[in-house]
């Protein structure tokens, strides 16, 4: 008799958001849907003077023993959504196959506030005030490497940065890496803290980000008729995503299928994305393809709607036309802001929470369902759906599209 084939099954989620700490905190921020965006004191006097901080821990305190030192904001993050993640799983590092363990940790940025800090430093005190840890606290790579050592991962290590899709493009990479069977387990997501004034000039400067400095908890607002720009936030999310026969064996619990996974590059502008939105139409039938799906099939999508006017009109006008069943449409940066290389992962999590508990989170600052594109906004209250199928899109600056196709573990080998 022959053996089925293997899934990606993910088996353990760990956050660290701007709506909270853990898996319970960011499921009911998502579904309140009220922005978490609010003034920061380090940004004041800039043209956008707010973000969507991740607080609710202490992250050196989480981190524990003496590794934090080494380490920048983003990395710390990093690591604890993924002992969060591995937790979650069941899984218990000391005692598994540590060369069937690999990790893809995507980032966009690394170590930018160790990078400025320590560009005053050599202004003002010479290359003897230079901190001998810059490098590993600077590069992007870094969150990968130490996940990888506090687990004692030792498969492949990789750190995609394909910008804000990031996260996704790690999924995507995990994915490949176990159904090729290199891997029986990938640790994998996305994290980033930019939350600079360095950073965050450079994106207002640009034009992307709301400048509604009198209401920060209203700017992020996809997909309405007023959006302006996005929310910059920071924050981390990793899946255990392993081969579902390997799952099964040690008895893991399977929380949703990574059922198929697709990825397209719109060569068409360094930060503006393809007005028809032909790359992103690519990296979504990639994914169905993969998933063995037909559009109609799709019950949900977790949409990327950063809130900016480019962005937001070229994906509405993607989903009317690849889904005109209208599947329902969330946008959780309504709530946690653009948290760029991390989004694409936290929006993993927000979908495989979705397939869970049959809710749809609503669109924070989404009055009512737009009228210029025929798509079903979720507003105001989340929504009660059973949800079977459900695709999370990601796109990132540089044109790249990544479509990740989850669906629901009783669903699964129909």
């Amino acid at each position: 008799m022959a053996r089925e084939k293997d899934t990606t099954v993910v088996t353990g989620l760990g956050l660290v958001t701007p709506v909270g700490a853990d898996e319970d905190a960011f499921w009911a921020g998502l579904c309140a849907g009220r922005s978490v965006a609010r003034h920061c004191t380090e940004l004041a006097g800039l043209p956008a003077d707010f973000a969507c901080r991740a607080d609710g821990s202490d992250l050196d305190e989480a981190v524990g023993g003496r590794a934090g030192w080494r380490m920048a904001r983003f990395v710390k993050l990093a690591l604890v959504a993924a002992r969060r993640a591995v937790a979650d799983a069941g899984l218990r590092p000391p005692g598994w196959d540590g060369d069937r363990v690999g990790v893809v940790l995507g980032v966009g940025v690394g170590g930018v506030t160790a990078l400025v800090d320590n560009v005053r430093r050599l202004d003002s005190g010479g290359p003897q005030a230079v901190s001998p840890l810059l490098a590993p606290m600077m590069m992007p790579n870094a969150a990968a490497g130490e996940i990888a050592i506090d687990l004692g991962a030792r498969g492949p290590s990789l750190a995609p940065a394909t910008a804000c899709a990031s996260g996704a493009t790690a999924l995507a990479t995990a994915h490949d890496l176990l159904a090729t069977g290199r891997c029986d387990i990938v640790i994998a997501g996305g994290a980033e803290s930019v939350l600079t004034p360095l950073v965050v000039t450079a994106f207002a400067q640009m034009g992307a980000l709301s400048t509604r400095t009198a209401d920060p908890s209203a700017a992020s607002r996809p997909f309405a008729a007023d959006r302006d720009g996005f929310v910059l936030g920071e924050g981390a999310a990793v899946l255990v995503l392993e081969r579902s026969g390997h799952a099964a064996a040690r008895g893991g619990r399977a929380r949703a299928v990574l059922a198929g996974a697709g990825a397209a590059t719109d060569a068409h502008h360094p930060t503006a994305p393809d007005p028809g939105g032909h790359g992103a139409r690519r990296a979504v039938e990639a994914a169905l393809d993969g998933a063995g799906w037909a559009a109609h099939e799709v019950d949900h999508i977790n949409a990327h709607g950063t809130s900016t006017p480019l962005n937001d009109a070229m994906e509405a006008g993607l989903i009317a036309r690849l889904f005109p069943h209208r599947p329902s449409v969330t946008a959780p940066k309504g709530v946690i802001g653009h948290t760029l290389a991390a989004g694409g992962a936290i929006e993993a999590a927000a979908t495989v929470l979705t397939l869970e508990h049959g809710v749809v989170p609503p669109i924070a600052n989404l009055e009512a369902p737009p009228t210029e594109w025929d798509i079903d906004c979720v507003t105001k209250q989340p929504r009660h759906q059973r949800v079977e199928r459900a695709v999370s899109h990601s796109f990132g600056f540089g044109g790249h599209n990544v479509a990740l196709a989850f669906e629901h573990i009783r669903h699964a080998g129909r």
